[in-house]
């Protein structure tokens, strides 16, 4: 049975109409930026500043982000839910000079089985139902809304706009919502439970996780109580809040955890996932699953869009998010992720080689930072990737997997074909560092 997924719900409103994700649709010219594994917009101040072949590369068609991607493996429709949760006290973040309290759960109280050991189901008392959840959770579900300027032959500049959700996890406005939902917006609005609007700045982004974090101006809000992700089990109960089809905020699902350490590729990321069958729609993006007791132990961000298929959500574990926000936060990017210093491009199909002016499939530099390893080590925009470190390269996925096994400093083996010849060169990964947003993913 084939596993149909769709990628990216957030962008619900394309010039003001309800837009559907078309289906059957190659993933022609991915392409990838391996400094932070950002994917900004295309479109985001006309055309990307690159082109391998000295060609301009095809422009992204006015429904972008609302376009299925097809993966070799999965492709999923990011989606989410939103909420808060009950527990106290948190831990510290410095973040611009001032102090940021997260809050999180306190230790749970167990109680002792007959033979002696813990058990890890909580409390009766501790366990509320679904009403009081959905009670105690709706201060910290907001709304998030985006503007996005696109660029066509036909229609020149436009602006589409997108919706989705997000989780306040500070006190003074620190929201927590997924990457894709604000990728490429050119401006961002936050609306919380009581229906007060806000526009947000962007703090940090991180595509390589899923995560963001937006500020807004606000005092006295009611964050999510941060969970613990690593002592889930299946068949907890899971309960979802979010803004269904980007007009229906607040909207409450319940389930249970339905799996564990799910590995899902969504568009060239291989994330491990939480999966529960609790119901998430278009425009639930970037919120948040909940527990028992009320607490965030999830970043709602996939589903399935099979019409064969119920009941498969997605949702990225707590303890993964809130380490990557806590560095948003604090720095701007996530640091200590080794990276090339370039930016590449996957080239699958004959139109696409065409279009970019290349006679052979393949992953592609598209553009080397100035200043970076890559360009220490020599490296030149239109080099084909061959091989890194002996590992044949295919896909940008195959550059990011290689990545993920090396640390700042490691030295590496790249192997190109620069026009009819062959060169290999050693280059000592960076660390990665935030980038002006661009067309590319880094590596």
């Amino acid at each position: 049975m084939n596993n149909n997924w769709e990628f990216d719900y957030s962008n619900l409103n394309q010039n003001n109409c309800t837009g559907t994700p078309q289906s059957g649709e190659p993933m022609n010219n991915n392409q990838y930026d391996f400094n932070n594994g950002a994917q900004p917009d295309p479109m985001a101040g006309g055309q990307p500043p690159y082109s391998p072949m000295g060609m301009q590369p095809p422009k992204k068609p006015g429904n972008g982000r609302g376009k299925r991607i097809a993966c070799a493996v999965l492709a999923l429709v990011l989606c989410g839910a939103i909420g808060f949760g009950g527990g106290y006290v948190g831990s510290v973040v410095a973040n611009n000079g001032g102090r940021t309290v997260i809050y999180q759960a306190a230790p749970d109280n167990s109680s002792d089985s007959s033979d002696g050991t813990t058990s890890g189901t909580p409390t009766d008392s501790a366990s509320m139902s679904v009403e009081q959840i959905a009670e105690k959770v709706g201060p910290s579900v907001v709304e998030v809304t985006t503007e996005t300027v696109s660029y066509s032959n036909f229609f020149g500049q436009y602006v589409t706009s997108g919706a989705g959700s997000g989780v306040i996890i500070s006190e003074d406005g620190y929201i927590i919502t997924n990457n894709h939902v604000i990728e490429g917006a050119s401006s961002i609005k936050v609306r919380l439970s009581d229906k007060t609007e806000y526009d947000a700045t962007l703090v940090g982004t991180d595509s390589k996780t899923d995560i963001a974090v937006l500020k807004i101006e606000a005092t006295g809000l009611t964050p999510a109580v941060i969970g613990d992700s690593d002592t889930l089990k299946v068949g907890e109960f899971a309960l979802a809040v979010g803004n269904p089809l980007g007009t229906l905020g607040g909207t409450v699902t319940d389930g249970i955890i339905s799996a564990l350490n799910r590995d899902i590729t969504v568009n060239n990321q291989t994330m491990s996932l939480l999966q529960t069958n609790a119901a998430v729609n278009p425009g639930n993006s970037g919120g948040g699953l909940f527990n028992e007791r009320g607490e965030l132990i999830g970043i709602v961000n996939a589903k399935s869009d099979g019409s064969d298929v119920e009941g498969l959500g997605f949702a990225i574990p707590i303890n993964t998010a809130m380490e990557v926000a806590e560095s948003l936060m604090t720095t701007g990017y996530v640091t200590g992720r080794p990276a090339m210093g370039v930016s590449v491009i996957s080239i699958s199909d004959l139109q696409t080689a065409m279009q970019y002016g290349v006679s052979q499939m393949g992953v592609y530099i598209a553009q080397v930072n100035e200043g970076g390893a890559a360009d220490e080590a020599g490296l030149e925009v239109g080099d084909l990737l061959v091989s890194i470190d002996g590992n044949a390269i295919s896909t940008t996925s195959d550059v990011t997997s290689i990545l993920d096994d090396h640390a700042v400093g490691d030295t590496i083996e790249v192997q190109v074909v620069r026009g009819k010849q062959m060169v290999e060169v050693s280059l000592t990964l960076q660390e990665s560092q935030p980038q002006t947003q661009t067309q590319t993913s880094e590596g």
